[in-house]
Parts: structure tokens; C-alpha cells; sequence
């Protein structure tokens, strides 16, 4: 996959040649958008075509090319803007909670698990994308789950400084473990299913994982029903 320029300018989009449409060609670019996104949870990225894509949206490959250089340029835009949402979305799943009881880990694992089966078709698009070594995708990738990370960090510092840390556990390793497994977890749902374990399974299992990891160890015990040896 060649890598190109191709950054999304989410408020004031232009068109492939540089100009700002107006509303109706700032209309007929989302609906090639909606369209580019709607095609993409049918068929693989790399099976796209220009022509499917101005063919469902009932207008032409020249209309497309008019907004886009080609469908990776959409298909980049389409994930830059999921980034910018779901980033602050998937946050807030850690920095809302008090964190003072297991509930915070079970709404973190659920909230991931529900943002990645809503958003399997792009998500899988910028797997594949960053596994064959484009920059701009894993970039996206790591933008998306940023603030995951540095938040479960701050979670593990603070039981690191509070004693409630296992000894020998580095709070930014511990972080970025939890967040690895959220995403990895979160992304291969139906291969667990194959194996007949079931989301709700998944996610009790990522909560008490991730719980006992940011809280302390007497209070795993008692809330998840964990006798000590």
C-alpha cells in the first residue's frame, strides 16, 4: 500500500483539487463517505472500487474523483475521523469511573467491546493497513488508543505509590498491557466465539484482569470472590 499526504480536515474539507465545495458538494462528499463506509462492512478494503462506491451513491467515478484521489483517500478519511471521536470516547471509559469498586473495569471492558463490534469494518481496515506497513494507519492507530494508555498508566502509578502495585510491575507496562488486551480482545470477537467463549465471558474476564491491576488486592479478593492461598 503506497503511502500518500492524505489528511482529513474535518471543518472545512476540500475537494481533490484543493477547493472548498460548497454545501452541495460538501453534501455529495459525505454521501460518498457514508457510501465508502457502508461498502467497506461488505467487502474487503483491497476489493473496493471507485465504481462501487459512485454506483450505490448514484452518481460517477468522476464525481468521486472530484473529492478523492482514490479510495484509500477515503477510506483515510473515513478512519481519521472515526480516530478523533472514538479516542475520546474509549478515554472516557477510564476516566469517568471513581474506580471504587469492580463496576469501572466491567464498563471499561464492555465499553470496548461494544465500540470494536461497532466499529469492526474500519478498525479491521487499519489492521491491515499498519500490518503492511503504513505509517498514516498505525499512526491513527496509536492516536486511538493514546489516551487509553496514559490514563490506565495513571491508574497503575497511583497503585504503584499506594503499595497496591505487585512488586516488580511497572506501572507503564502494566498500562500498556491492559490496553493491548482491550484492543486485541475487543478486535477478535468472533474468533472467541468460534472457540464457544462468549462476549460476556470476555469481558468479565478483561474486568477482573484490569481490576486487579488498579485496585488494591484486598479489595479484589472480596468483590470478585477470590480467596487468597
Amino acid at each position: 500500500m503506497e503511502a500518500m499526504d492524505t489528511r482529513a480536515a474535518t471543518d472545512n474539507p476540500r475537494a481533490a483539487d484543493g477547493r472548498l465545495p460548497g454545501r452541495r458538494g460538501r453534501a455529495t462528499r459525505q454521501r460518498l463517505l457514508q457510501v465508502t463506509e457502508e461498502v467497506l462492512a461488505e467487502v474487503s478494503f483491497l476489493d473496493v472500487k471507485v465504481t462501487d462506491i459512485s454506483r450505490r451513491a448514484g452518481t460517477s467515478p468522476a464525481t468521486f474523483y472530484q473529492y478523492f484521489a482514490d479510495v484509500e483517500a477515503a477510506v483515510f478519511t473515513l478512519a481519521e475521523e472515526m480516530v478523533e471521536s472514538g479516542s475520546e470516547a474509549l478515554r472516557s471509559l477510564v476516566v469517568d469511573p471513581s474506580w471504587d469498586g469492580p463496576e469501572a473495569a466491567e464498563e471499561l471492558a464492555a465499553g470496548f467491546l461494544r465500540y470494536f463490534e461497532e466499529h469492526k469494518a474500519m478498525l479491521r481496515v487499519i489492521d491491515i493497513a499498519t500490518t503492511e506497513g503504513d505509517v498514516r494507519f498505525r499512526e491513527l492507530r496509536v492516536r486511538l488508543l493514546n489516551g487509553v494508555f496514559l490514563a490506565l498508566q495513571e491508574l497503575a502509578q497511583a497503585a504503584h505509590a499506594e503499595g497496591r502495585l505487585a512488586t516488580g510491575v511497572d506501572p507503564g507496562a502494566a498500562a500498556g498491557v491492559l490496553t493491548t488486551m482491550l484492543a486485541h480482545v475487543s478486535a477478535h470477537q468472533p474468533g472467541f466465539q468460534s472457540w464457544g467463549v462468549e462476549p460476556a465471558a470476555l469481558k468479565q474476564t478483561m474486568a477482573s484482569l484490569i481490576d486487579w491491576t488498579v485496585r488494591s488486592e484486598s479489595q479484589h479478593h472480596q468483590e470478585w470472590g477470590i480467596v487468597p492461598p
